[in-house]
């Protein structure tokens, strides 16, 4: 007999053990409401995402006479709804759980009130712009209940970082069509792509998502993919990626793997 023990899932995983899709919402809120929420949160706002905004102004959307609006979906303790916020964006944050939502209202107006500086790259250097409107809003991201909440959808900016890798691989398509339906035709989806460095098979949360935002986006796939496909854009895909990049900095979780990709819905 062997004497080698294999190791137990983390907390995250055990957690969500059996758990149903439509058992998924109540597992998360669950953990909020046990004061759990360090089992995902980075502490901070997503340098990958700051650098995007700060250095690729030709890509970002400008409409005219309003300032861009953005959604965060599973936006947690509200980093990112505010760090967007002060770079000149009306930003929605939606969160699963009401304690959560509650958590990111309180962030959010104390760091508007007073920005850090990792709000930014280099803080000397970005230009003072007029701070954008927030509000947070408790929902589903699947259902369409909390949208009147947020004025309608036609999002100028979703961004996307440990949405995706929480949710259950059959879930994945349905992200792509929601993702799809509430961007503006002219809007760009953002997303910071984790975790790449685990295997495509390995249970989750996080799940492994190496190749599976090209298969939903680029190909129309349904994402559960076992190996990262070939790059090659299907008539399926209703999207076109834009940009894709290793950032420069990111999370210390992403481990020098982590790569921004950016798309557009096809004219």
């Amino acid at each position: 007999m062997s004497s080698q023990t294999s190791e137990p899932p983390g907390r995250l995983i055990s957690h969500f053990t059996n758990r149903s899709r439509d058992q998924q919402g109540q597992g998360w809120s669950s953990l909020w409401d046990s004061d759990e929420s360090s089992l995902w949160d980075r502490g901070g706002p997503s340098p990958a995402l700051i650098e995007f905004l700060e250095s690729e102004q030709s890509i970002l959307p400008s409409p005219l006479g309003r300032h861009p609006r953005a959604l965060v979906p599973g936006c947690g303790k509200g980093y990112d709804v505010a760090m967007l916020a002060l770079h000149g964006y009306d930003v929605y944050g939606l969160e699963i759980s009401e304690t959560g939502a509650q958590i990111a209202r309180q962030y959010v107006a104390t760091e508007l009130a007073e920005p850090k500086e990792r709000n930014y790259r280099d803080p000397t250097q970005w230009p003072k712009i007029e701070v954008g409107s927030f509000k947070i809003v408790a929902g589903d991201f699947f259902e369409h209940d909390w949208e009147d909440q947020c004025s309608g959808t036609a999002f100028d900016l979703i961004y996307d970082y440990t949405f995706l890798c929480a949710l259950l691989p059959e879930m994945r398509q349905d992200w792509a069509r929601r993702m799809i339906e509430l961007l503006s035709p002219a809007g760009i989806l953002v997303c910071l792509e984790f975790p790449l460095y685990k295997d495509l098979g390995a249970v989750g949360p996080p799940w492994g998502l190496r190749g599976v935002y090209w298969n939903l986006l680029a190909q129309g796939g349904d994402g559960r993919i076992a190996e990262p496909p070939e790059e090659i854009e299907m008539p399926a895909g209703k999207m076109t990626r834009l940009l894709y990049l290793k950032p420069q900095r990111s999370y210390e979780s992403g481990r020098g793997f982590d790569m921004v990709s950016v798309w557009k819905l096809k004219s």
